[in-house]
């Protein structure tokens, strides 16, 4: 686990080869089809040399849920167990990781689409910063943990608390996920870590971000989909839509995804002691070895 741009997919597939290892998706971006680039899912040659699981799963019209991703991750889990190879769960959502590792009990709350259609359509023409602030207010613990920007997510944690008058934050309990895990974390300095993301952010331009944009459209997906209100596809709708030029959406995407590491770090604490935190400017893939032999014996 760690901020985006701290090279997990890569230690991940190196600690696969070594260990007899599958890894599963735990990034909440990388379950949508036809989002690769912005995504920077796992290459054609990593898929082939490793097993990937729950990647391009949906489409991104497709509704899904944490409850949804928690269930296939656990199947997907338990059936590498069987197989005596080691599962690696590899991602940046927080949501997702500690959804798996500590067994959350999601909130068996039915959705109320009255309420749930109110709360869109502020969204929708007041902007999600009303709704966001609102839920600061009666659940400062879910304000600090979900992204201002995820309009489902936001719309789905006021509606719960507002159907039950308890904070959205609480009603989540935990049992033991039936297996134990070795946590490490990738980190770095803040100066350090934005030059990589900057640099990756390039190469996603590079690589055709901008086309995989217009596909996207072309394909019917819409920008206020919450698929489609990622880092990187949010941006260049802008510039396809003429609002900014190429250079000023580069520039927001770097400036949107350094925020977005803030709030990665509200997930995943550097003062967490369960995880084992690794400087990705030492050798990594040793370090990660010496954990993962003390950790199997």
């Amino acid at each position: 686990m760690g901020p985006t741009g701290t090279g997990k997919s890569r230690l991940a597939i190196k600690l696969a080869l070594k260990y007899n290892g599958e890894i599963v998706n735990g990034d909440s971006r990388q379950v949508y089809r036809f989002m690769d680039i912005g995504t920077a899912k796992p290459t054609t040659a990593e898929n082939q040399a490793v097993s990937h699981y729950l990647y391009d799963i949906i489409n991104p019209d497709e509704d899904f849920g944490l409850a949804h991703y928690q269930q296939m991750a656990y199947r997907i889990i338990d059936d590498i167990h069987k197989r005596g190879k080691l599962p690696i769960l590899v991602g940046g959502s927080g949501q997702y990781i500690w959804a798996v590792l500590e067994g959350w009990q999601i909130p068996h709350v039915p959705p109320d689409l009255d309420l749930r259609l109110k709360l869109e359509t502020i969204a929708k023409e007041q902007g999600v910063e009303v709704l966001f602030k609102q839920l600061q207010e009666l659940d400062p613990q879910s304000g600090e943990q979900i992204d201002s920007r995820n309009v489902r997510r936001v719309v789905r944690a006021l509606e719960v608390t507002l159907q039950t008058g308890q904070p959205f934050s609480q009603l989540r309990q935990k049992v033991d996920p039936g297996f134990t895990a070795l946590i490490i974390g990738l980190t770095t300095e803040r100066k350090e870590l934005y030059s990589r993301i900057n640099a990756r952010v390039e190469e996603m331009i590079k690589l055709g971000l901008e086309t995989e944009t217009r596909n996207l459209i072309e394909r019917g997906y819409d920008f206020h989909l919450p698929a489609m209100n990622s880092i990187g596809y949010t941006q260049m709708g802008m510039y396809l839509r003429g609002i900014n030029s190429l250079n000023e959406t580069i520039n927001l995407i770097k400036n949107d995804s350094h925020r977005f590491v803030r709030h990665q770090y509200a997930w995943f604490r550097l003062k967490d002691n369960r995880i084992h935190w690794l400087d990705i400017q030492m050798d990594i893939e040793t370090q990660a070895k010496a954990l993962i032999n003390d950790w199997l014996l």
